[in-house]
């Protein structure tokens, strides 16, 4: 299926992008390049290969958790500008324009 100069016109409608014609043009033979690519890729035989979400082997490389002590509710709102007892007071974000 090729990208016409329309579908590339809709999609930078939806995109809300504005492209000149020669732009669009462009646009259009480069797309057209990639899906002849992936035609190419279409036609290798992948049955005995393995779906993967990586290239390489990946492994977990995050610390451990590890339970230790954390600041207690006063020291962590001793440095705060503005506070409640047990709060940080932070200006609203969320309401009416």
């Amino acid at each position: 299926m090729a990208v016409t100069f329309k579908d590339v016109e809709h999609v930078a409608s939806l995109a809300k992008l504005s492209f000149s014609d020669e732009e669009k043009e462009k646009l259009m033979q480069q797309l057209n390049e990639i899906l002849e690519y992936m035609e190419q890729l279409n036609l290798l035989d992948t049955t005995n290969v393995e779906p993967l979400s990586h290239v390489i082997d990946l492994s977990n490389v995050l610390r451990e958790d590890k339970i230790k002590p954390s600041l207690s509710r006063k020291e962590a709102l001793s440095n705060a500008p503005a506070r409640t007892e047990k709060f940080f007071k932070v200006p609203k974000v969320i309401g009416e324009r």
